[in-house]
C-alpha cells in the first residue's frame, strides 16, 4: 500500500509538474501587443523623394536611398524585424543592397534587428562608442542578440556614400552615447535639411545624465536650418498624422513634414520637462 500510495503521489507530481511547466512555456511564447508583429504591422511609406518609412507602430524605422545603397535607420527587435525587410522589399528596394544601419542607441527596440542585418545582408552597423560599450553589458528592458562590432561614430564624423552625405552627432542623455543624425532629404529634387533625435525618452534616471540630457537638446535648438524631424519613435514627430496629410497633398501645397517651427517648439518641450526632471533628480540626491 505504501508503494502504490508513493507511486501515486509521485505521478500527481509530475504530471502538477508538466502541467505549470506547459503554462510557462506557453506564456513565454505569448507576445505583448508592443513586440507582436501583427498588431504592429505598419505599410511602408514614402515620405520624401529618397526617404521611406518601414518601422512599426510605436517604434520606428528608415530607409534613405542613395545612389550606391540603402541607409536604415535602426533595426527594430525580435520578429519586429520582419517588418523592416519586408517594408524595404515591398517598396521595390532588396534588403541585399542595404550597406548601413544607423543605431541610434542601443536600446532593445532599435538595436535587436542589428545583428540579423549583419548576417543577412551584410550590413554594416554604426554606433557611438558608449553604445557600443552598453552591447557589453546586460541589456535593459528585453534581451537581444548582440551586433558584432564594426564601426564607432565620432561627434561630428561623417559618412558619404554616393551622393549623399550625413553627419553625426553625439547627444547624450537617453543612454551614455546616443546618436543623432543630420542629413538632407528631397521633396520633388528641392532639398531639406533632416535631422534624427536619436533618444528622446527621459527613462533614465541621475542628476548627471539628466544634466547631459538638458545640453544634448541646448545643442540641438542652437543647431539652424532644421526643416524636419524624423523621429525614432512616430509619436515624436506625428509620423502618422503628417502621412495622412501627405496621402491628400495637392499639387503646390507645402510637404506637411516640413515644419521647422514645430520642431523648434518640440524641442522647447523637451528641455521643459528635462529641466524638471532635474530638479525632482538633485532634490532626491539630497
Amino acid at each position: 500500500m505504501r508503494v502504490r500510495n508513493l507511486k501515486g503521489i509521485l505521478f500527481s507530481i509530475c504530471l502538477l509538474v508538466s502541467s505549470v511547466l506547459s503554462s510557462t512555456y506557453a506564456a513565454a511564447q505569448e507576445l505583448s501587443s508592443q513586440d507582436d508583429p501583427a498588431v504592429q504591422r505598419v505599410a511602408p511609406f514614402q515620405v520624401f523623394d529618397n526617404l521611406y518609412y518601414v518601422g512599426a507602430k510605436w517604434v520606428s524605422a528608415w530607409v534613405l536611398e542613395t545612389d550606391q545603397g540603402l541607409i536604415v535607420f535602426d533595426s527594430l527587435y525580435g520578429e519586429l524585424t520582419d517588418i523592416v525587410i519586408d517594408g524595404i522589399r515591398e517598396l521595390g528596394m532588396d534588403p541585399n543592397d542595404i550597406r548601413y544601419l544607423i543605431v541610434t542607441h542601443a536600446h532593445y527596440d532599435h538595436i535587436g534587428g542589428a545583428r540579423r542585418m549583419q548576417q543577412e545582408f551584410g550590413a554594416v552597423v554604426l554606433m557611438t562608442e558608449e553604445d557600443w560599450q552598453m552591447t557589453e553589458e546586460p541589456a535593459i528592458y528585453q534581451e537581444y542578440d548582440k551586433p558584432v562590432r564594426h564601426l564607432t561614430v565620432t561627434d561630428n564624423g561623417t559618412l558619404n556614400l554616393g551622393r549623399t552625405s550625413l553627419r553625426f552627432f553625439k547627444t547624450p542623455g537617453h543612454t551614455p552615447g546616443v546618436l543623432s543624425t543630420r542629413f538632407t532629404v528631397y521633396d520633388d529634387g528641392y532639398p531639406y535639411n533632416a535631422f534624427m533625435f536619436g533618444g528622446v525618452g527621459l527613462n533614465f534616471s541621475g542628476v548627471e545624465r539628466t544634466e547631459m540630457y538638458i545640453n544634448s537638446v541646448k545643442r540641438l535648438q542652437g543647431m539652424p536650418d532644421i526643416d524636419v524631424n524624423i523621429p525614432n519613435h512616430e509619436g515624436s514627430g506625428e509620423v502618422f498624422e503628417r502621412y495622412e496629410l501627405l496621402k491628400d497633398r495637392r499639387d503646390g501645397e507645402p510637404h506637411p513634414f516640413v515644419d521647422p517651427e514645430r520642431y523648434t517648439a518640440w524641442l522647447d518641450q523637451l528641455l521643459v520637462a528635462a529641466e524638471d526632471k532635474l530638479k525632482e533628480e538633485q532634490a532626491a540626491a539630497q
